[in-house]
């Protein structure tokens, strides 16, 4: 009879287990796919503005090389914009690249006032 009560424990206690296990992952399911949702969305929100930018960008860099085309040949206006959003470009890269050191900034306020006279 002790033998049948063990039985039936362990199968209680596995069929506990199967259960909790099932309801942990269910949850866990749900909570994941809302969290995933929200990030989706934002992502994409990230990426239109990207886009807009990039045709922005795209705009200024037109209107700039027609305001340098009235003074110079169309060639040369296009070959100035170029250069300059080359050297954009590799400003870019260059403060992008990891292990460069920290820009300097001012140093640290005195945390005491200063003594008369000294």
């Amino acid at each position: 009879m002790e033998r049948m009560g063990e039985h039936i424990n362990e199968q209680l206690t596995d069929e506990l287990a199967g259960r909790v296990t099932h309801a942990v992952r269910e949850t866990l399911r749900e909570e994941f796919t809302a969290s995933v949702r929200a990030q989706r969305r934002r992502a994409a929100l990230y990426a239109g503005a990207g886009v807009a930018a990039l045709y922005a960008g795209a705009a200024v860099a037109l209107a700039l090389g027609l305001v340098l085309a009235l003074g110079m040949p169309d060639w040369g206006a296009a070959l100035v914009v170029a250069v300059v959003l080359g050297a954009a470009a590799y400003a870019l890269r260059v403060a992008a690249r990891p292990g460069r050191p920290p820009v300097p900034t001012a140093p640290p306020m005195p945390t005491t006032p200063p003594t008369p006279g000294a």
